[in-house]
């Protein structure tokens, strides 16, 4: 009943298998927490593909590493960079395109925020220290680059280290 014809079209639109659109769900469900920015986020992840980019989610590298320390209740509040070399099929900083499977099994507002993504140029998203559990969305790697900095700072002006 969930993949009535409407679901069902814009899957086919966007030339994705029904795993592959719970697996993406997955990811745009652990980014954000605000269902109101998810169909941005599954833009910025729609337009990666389309360009045959590295999705390069940190909620993949997370997954990879508490499935590695077999302990899937380790808390992980930031993503350093030796993390991002984790030799995992689910980490999509070195692998391309989708991981195997979800995360976790996304809700239904996270599937619809695929299925109905936002259309926009963004291609990088970083968390926005000025407002907690929203972000900041960059066209450019630059301005990326400057967004991904000041939340590193806020981090670190946190104390918080791992």
């Amino acid at each position: 009943n969930f993949w009535n014809s409407s679901r069902e079209e814009k899957r086919k639109a966007l030339n994705l298998t029904r795993l592959d659109v719970a697996t993406l769900a997955s990811i745009v469900q652990k980014e954000s927490a605000k269902v109101e920015e998810r169909p941005t986020i599954a833009g910025v992840y729609i337009n990666r593909l389309k360009r045959n980019m590295k999705l390069q989610a940190d909620p993949t590298v997370v997954y990879a590493l508490k499935m590695k320390n077999k302990n899937p209740d380790t808390i992980i509040r930031r993503v350093l960079l030796k993390d991002l070399e984790i030799d995992s099929p689910y980490n999509t900083y070195k692998n391309a395109g989708l991981p195997p499977a979800p995360l976790i099994m996304p809700d239904v507002s996270s599937i619809d925020a695929v299925l109905n993504y936002k259309k926009h140029n963004y291609y990088y998203f970083a968390a926005d220290a000025s407002r907690l559990g929203y972000h900041k969305f960059a066209r450019t790697l630059s301005q990326h680059n400057n967004n991904a900095r000041e939340y590193q700072r806020y981090l670190s002006s946190q104390g918080i280290r791992k």
